[in-house]
């Protein structure tokens, strides 16, 4: 068993999996361009700010408006964000024969998120919990 790394979405072949790919979903009613504006938009669900976040241009937009703690969260966001990253996860590699190819034939090998300034979702320091790795791995084990 091997370890697969990928981090920002232009580095081949595992860009798709980050999050900021250019994979638009559709959830929920609503289309997203990208899963990051899906999980950005869900820490608002029935503020302004949540459509602020759908229609921004970029994940980057997103992210930062979904950093924006002018808002409040919504209360339950620690306990829900795990499933939320899951819906959106599942729906880009449902949607995109081409990129759930490419998740299905990391065959068992470990996949991690390289974010070295991100130790809940990415590696963190090297001891970070990789949550979407982990999240991306369960995604595999669900469409094989």
């Amino acid at each position: 068993m091997g370890i697969i790394y990928f981090y920002r979405e232009r580095d081949l072949p595992y860009g798709c999996f980050s999050n900021f790919s250019k994979h638009g979903i559709e959830l929920d009613g609503a289309y997203w361009r990208t899963v990051e504006h899906y999980f950005q938009a869900q820490k608002f669900p029935g503020h302004p700010q949540a459509d602020l976040i759908r229609e921004s241009k970029s994940p980057m937009d997103a992210k930062w408006l979904g950093g924006d703690r002018s808002v409040p969260l919504r209360s339950d966001w620690e306990t829900v964000k795990d499933d939320v990253m899951r819906k959106g996860v599942m729906a880009k590699f449902t949607a995109y024969a081409d990129i759930r190819a490419v998740l299905l034939g990391t065959g068992d090998d470990r996949i991690v998120e390289n974010a070295k300034n991100d130790p809940y979702w990415g590696i963190g320091d090297g001891n970070g919990k990789n949550m979407l790795g982990k999240i991306l791995m369960e995604t595999r084990a669900k469409l094989l």
